[in-house]
């Protein structure tokens, strides 16, 4: 991922032979990227400039290496300063973050495109390309998402919407440290198809997560608990909007390398939730430190909820920030304040 910014770094082509780089644009704006060198032979170092993106969108282009004998591709995506022109969704945070990756899966584990293309959308996350890990997964859940029994897929080396070299590759094993593959969208959220529930094991999906916090030898921790309660809640509602994520900010812990990176370790977790039954909303949060201790692993999940406004405060993130557009200001307002210890009352 390059930055809106743009700038100018050093690349090394290296080949047996002759030598030549080409450029395919994934969008109208052309022009954007060019090198100080596009041809020649063996080992040379060269310069690549990626200009400023001045735009609203993201736009990406493939960066291609041909010789003689071989054809190597590189995906490049350059995030945008705005973001005016995300999506309407109700499950989505801000997209405030120009160095963080925005992206969305479809149903088959590929890229989601729109409804007319793609049907329902599967899931969003927002990818720290720095910590190794996304800041936060959103997706709709619902009784009819809820359906089917494809169990558990095998764990993924890579996302298919970013480069192998820009995600931990978990495919082989756990992160290194001890550290367990935590997701962030349960394999349990998607079992309607293969492709769903293989998405849900792609590395931009999973975080280093303490054991014990996970699940434990038991599947009594308190993460596993808590996403068992988020299904039970939107089996009860016409529609359940959620957010879950990972607190790296302040985090100085990494992982150890069997990821091929080593990854930020989160200080929190938390999961934001935003409920539609008829015409009526509500929302509740849960804020919970990142944790091996019986204290916190075994404890009520009633003992970390707190109200929307209170997660904003404690992590910096805006959620649900198109409510607004479905109920007004005053009222997305009061929603997001609510007592949670009430609000949950009637869930």
């Amino acid at each position: 991922m390059v930055s809106y910014e743009g700038g100018t770094q050093s690349v090394k082509v290296a080949a047996q032979k002759d030598w030549r780089l080409e450029v395919n644009y994934n969008s109208s704006e052309t022009g954007w990227i060019s090198f100080t060198q596009t041809s020649g032979t063996g080992i040379v170092g060269i310069f690549l400039t990626v200009k400023p993106n001045d735009s609203d969108d993201s736009r990406e282009a493939d960066i291609i290496l041909i010789t003689p004998q071989h054809r190597v591709t590189t995906h490049l995506v350059q995030g945008s300063k705005t973001t005016s022109k995300a999506p309407g969704w109700l499950e989505l945070p801000a997209l405030d973050q120009p160095k963080l990756g925005f992206f969305t899966h479809s149903m088959d584990g590929g890229k989601y495109i729109n409804k007319a293309t793609s049907g329902v959308r599967n899931w969003s996350f927002y990818y720290d390309y720095d910590a190794f890990v996304s800041w936060w997964v959103a997706y709709p859940l619902n009784s009819g998402l809820l359906k089917g029994s494809v169990g558990r897929s095998d764990w993924q080396a890579s996302d298919p919407l970013l480069p192998a070299s820009a995600v931990c590759n978990l495919s082989g094993g756990s992160y290194g440290g001890g550290w367990t593959r935590g997701h962030q969208i349960p394999s349990a959220d998607r079992q309607l198809s293969a492709g769903a529930n293989a998405s849900t094991f792609y590395p931009t999906n999973l975080t280093p997560q303490d054991y014990n916090f996970n699940g434990g030898d038991n599947y009594s921790g308190i993460w596993v608990r808590l996403e068992g309660q988020v299904r039970t809640y939107a089996g009860r509602c016409d529609t359940l909007y959620v957010v879950t994520g990972c607190d790296v900010r302040n985090s100085t812990a990494l992982s150890g390398n069997n990821g091929g990176h080593r990854a930020k370790i989160p200080t929190h977790y938390y999961k934001a939730l935003l409920r539609k039954k008829g015409s009526s909303y509500s929302a509740i949060a849960f804020h919970i430190p990142h944790s091996g201790s019986d204290s916190v692993c075994l404890a009520d999940i009633m003992d970390y909820v707190c109200s929307i406004d209170e997660l904003e405060e404690r992590t910096g993130v805006d959620f649900f920030v198109n409510l607004a557009n479905y109920v007004g200001k005053e009222t997305a307002a009061s929603i997001e304040a609510a007592d949670p210890a009430v609000t949950v009352q009637n869930w």
